[in-house]
């Protein structure tokens, strides 16, 4: 895989995770209300209905609408936390506009968890909320009840070279996010638009997808990007306690079989005990968009 397809590829799979949060919430059973977090400029939380607590974390450069039709799904039933990361999709980017922005988030996390209340939360992360998810339930294992991982690996680099490390792919990750953040805005804008459809099949989801990523702060989704490349959990996958399902997509019109897309995603995660794989037909990075009644049927399998 060439550094540019790398990149696309990269970038789309971390904006996925923060794409899904705000389609049509119309069966709350209690009013919204917009939730400042511990690190109040870290991310938002809108929350939404009444019930066990469930915690959306939403991908690169994504809105937290990306996770509209799951809450629309839940939250008659459940009470559903919506991430929205400072800088991403048109929010202010707060103190994600310095230094790291993963671990921090995470940090974030667990001390939202916490001064809410909540009790042993299910915990739902797409593609660099996944990775955000995985580094939670790994750090603070007491405060995740369960944990859904949305297309993400623990160490993205190997889609670049599979005997990657962090060490070999430092500069390469800091020049990418540099020429990231330095490029024109309209240069920027037709990178995500012939991106997007590598990571997502449906029209409207392109376009939304796309929207989200060009709207985000470039310094935060540059060093998100940034962050997700240079962070290695395999050595630490064997340890997390936390009942895990991992979905997966498969997309056969890129090139993609079956037991090339078992073997990647298997194989990250092989260390991982009691892990339940679960792989998505016919969709890309977004699975939640190219497949909503598969993704909500293994979110009800997850939650029961």
């Amino acid at each position: 895989m060439s550094p540019r397809h790398f990149l696309a590829r990269s970038v789309m799979a971390c904006a996925l995770l923060t794409c899904t949060i705000g389609f049509a919430m119309a069966k709350a059973q209690a009013a919204p209300v917009a939730v400042p977090s511990p690190a109040a400029t870290r991310f938002t939380v809108e929350v939404k209905g009444q019930g066990p607590d469930v915690i959306l974390i939403p991908g690169l450069g994504s809105s937290a609408a990306v996770w509209d039709a799951t809450v629309r799904q839940l939250e008659g039933r459940y009470r559903v936390h919506v991430v929205q990361v400072s800088g991403f999709a048109g929010a202010p980017a707060g103190a994600n506009a310095q230094g790291p922005v993963v671990e921090p988030l995470v940090d974030a996390l667990d001390g939202y968890i916490r001064s809410s209340g909540l009790k042993s939360p299910a915990v739902i992360g797409h593609s660099m909320g996944g990775l955000a998810g995985l580094i939670l339930a790994r750090r603070y294992p007491a405060e995740v009840g369960r944990l859904m991982i949305v297309d993400s690996l623990p160490f993205y680099a190997v889609l670049f070279a599979p005997t990657a490390t962090v060490e070999a792919v430092r500069p390469q990750a800091t020049m990418m996010r540099d020429a990231m953040v330095a490029m024109p805005a309209d240069a920027f804008a037709g990178q995500q638009a012939m991106t997007m459809p590598r990571l997502v099949r449906s029209p409207e989801g392109q376009k939304a997808a796309a929207a989200w990523s060009v709207t985000s702060d470039r310094k935060v989704f540059g060093q998100a990007f940034y962050d997700v490349l240079t962070t290695d959990m395999r050595g630490e996958v064997a340890a997390v306690t936390t009942p895990t399902t991992l979905l997966y997509p498969l997309d056969t019109t890129a090139g993609q079989t079956a037991q090339s897309a078992d073997q990647l995603y298997g194989g990250a995660y092989a260390a991982l005990k009691g892990v339940r794989l679960a792989r998505i037909d016919d969709a890309r990075h977004f699975i939640m968009l190219d497949q909503p009644e598969a993704f909500a049927a293994q979110v009800e399998q997850f939650l029961n």
